[in-house]
Parts: structure tokens; sequence; C-alpha cells
């Protein structure tokens, strides 16, 4: 599964030259799909989905000619978990799964449209490009690095801090996972690499924590991490039916705590008799309904929050730890 975002850096919309290539660059710490949006008033066509890997360039749309304005949505594989808050885009348009060209976006149903940014295409020696940024600000380099670290975190070897500068807690983490993974040194600098990094964040196998679910249904996590004497809840996380989340834990935690629930296709929580179906445990603290981080966990209903039970994961005890999401 994919989840959506629209990063904070892109800004507003400028024509392309005439019979310019339009190139899309990834200076996050996250693989990304986009889509791309042009405007040729009064219709709008949209094109997607276009891979891109953190650090990498790559030629979106070849002619793009006399397009009034660029519009751009982009989204992230769901192993990220918490990945950085979307914002409101500045329309809606179109999109489908898969590969696809939409030559009138405008002309669909709601649940079949995304929201997109105008984008201002910087204009390179190579013809006009279009950022993904974050609030780092890497360069191409910094961004791959920092990408490199992000999947290392999450797949249970510690790159902390992920900043895009090398260093000793980098390069042990990079070795022990080429090790572990039987790869050449120099696969690191290989398109390929990221591949490699995705399989292993996605796997739950080696050290670290998972959620995985073995039920039909979707499940929605909520993490808890003690963070300066404070537990920090967030959430939510979406596990898809039949598949791992791992998600990303700065800081090396030697305790979590965990709360999920399955929901339906409309977001509901699935109902077993007069029951919720729900995994947790005895530790009360707050969530709320849509995206959320939450320090303060007293007097949740009071606050207009959420209570929910939390199990305590003890990875101190147990460093390698799956936790199953299973039907009664």
């Amino acid at each position: 599964m994919i989840r959506r975002l629209i990063l904070g850096l892109i800004v507003a919309g400028a024509a392309l030259p005439a019979h310019a290539d339009l190139t899309l660059c990834n200076r996050t710490s996250y693989r990304m799909e986009a889509a791309i949006g042009l405007e040729r008033r009064p219709n709008v066509e949209t094109r997607g989905w276009f891979r891109t890997d953190p650090g990498q360039c790559l030629k979106v749309v070849a002619g793009a000619a006399n397009a009034d304005m660029v519009y751009l949505h982009a989204r992230t594989p769901e192993i990220y978990g918490s990945a950085p808050l979307p914002q409101s885009g500045h329309a809606e348009f179109c999109v489908r799964e898969g590969a696809f060209e939409i030559a009138n976006a405008r002309g669909c149903p709601v649940s079949q449209q995304a929201r997109f940014s105008a984008a201002q295409p910087s204009e390179q020696d190579q013809g006009p490009v279009v950022y993904l940024a974050e609030e780092a600000e890497y360069n191409d380099a910094q961004a791959r690095l920092a990408g490199i670290q992000r999947l290392l975190t999450i797949a249970g070897y510690d790159a902390n801090p992920i900043d895009g500068i090398d260093g000793g807690k980098t390069q042990s983490a990079l070795a022990r996972f080429l090790r572990d993974r039987k790869l050449p040194a120099d696969a690191v600098a290989k398109p390929e690499f990221f591949d490699a990094l995705v399989a292993a964040a996605t796997s739950p196998e080696g050290a670290g924590f998972s959620w995985c679910n073995d039920t039909p249904h979707t499940v929605m996590a909520s993490l808890g991490i003690v963070e300066m004497g404070a537990i920090v809840t967030r959430g939510w996380y979406r596990v898809p039916a039949g598949q791992c989340v791992r998600p990303d834990l700065r800081g090396g935690p030697q305790r979590l705590y965990s709360y999920a629930e399955a929901v339906d296709g409309s977001g509901r929580v699935v109902q077993r008799g007069t029951s919720a179906l729900f995994w947790g445990g005895t530790v009360a603290l707050c969530t709320r309904d849509g995206r959320f981080e939450l320090s303060d966990h007293k007097d949740c209903a009071g606050r207009g929050l959420n209570s929910a039970g939390f199990a305590l994961i003890d990875l101190a005890a147990q460093p390698t730890t799956t936790l199953r999401f299973k039907e009664p």
C-alpha cells in the first residue's frame, strides 16, 4: 500500500517553455511516487506514477509544451509509517493506480481524486525541474544518504541521526546490512540498492520492531515512545491486510507502547459482536481520530481526545519483536 502526502516546500506555479521536457528531482529522505498535472486552460491532464528514490532526478514529461500551470501530488510507501504530515493542496484532480494518463482530470468522482499543489519549475541547464524537498533542504547527495539512513533504521540497523551526513554509525549500520544481506560493498552506489533497503524494511526479520497483519482487514496502529521522560504517541500507521510494517524508531528506544484497531473500507472500526476489533494492553494513553502526535495523556476525554489501552513492548528484553494482528 501507498500513503499519499503533499510536501510543504512546493510553491506556486509557472508556465513551462514550449517543447520543454519536465524533470522531477527528489531531494527528500523518502522514496516517492508522484503524479503530475498540466493545466492548459480550461483543461487539466494528469500523468503518473513516477517513482523516484532519494537524491534521484527523473524526466517525467517529454515535450510538455505550453502548459499554463504545473501541479504535483506525491506519496510514500507504507513502510515509512508517519512520514511528513500532509498539507492541503491547491486543487483536486483525478488519479488511478498503476501507470496512467487522464486527459480530463476534473471529470471523475471525488473518491478517485487526489490533492495537488501548484509547483514552480526551476530553470536548469537540462530544462525545467520540479523539486520535492523537506525542511532539511538536502542536496541530491545528502538526500540519498538520508534516505539510506532512514530505511536502514526502519530495517533495524541504527543509522541515526537521519541527517544526510556520513559518520561512524551510518558506516557501521551499512556494513552490517551488507554483511547480513551478502551484498558487495559497491552495491551501495547502485540504483537498485534502494530496492534491497525497502525489501529489508518491509521484512520483519532481523532486529527491530514490526507489526504484521494476519487479518483480512486494514489495521490502523499507534505507537508510543518515551522521549524526554514522557510517552509520545503517534498515529496512525496503516498496516494493510497480509503485510508487515516496521515503524521508524529513532534513538533506539528500549520500550514501546502499541495499540491498533481494524477498520473497514469506510474507515470505521470493525465490530465483532458488541466489541471493536482491536489489539492493545493496559497502559491508558491518548489518541485521536486522524493523524496525531500527543505527549500529554491526562484527562483524554476532557480534552476531546480518545483513551486507548496500549500494550507495553520491552525491546531491551527482546530486541527482535514482531507483533502479529490476528482475529480472535
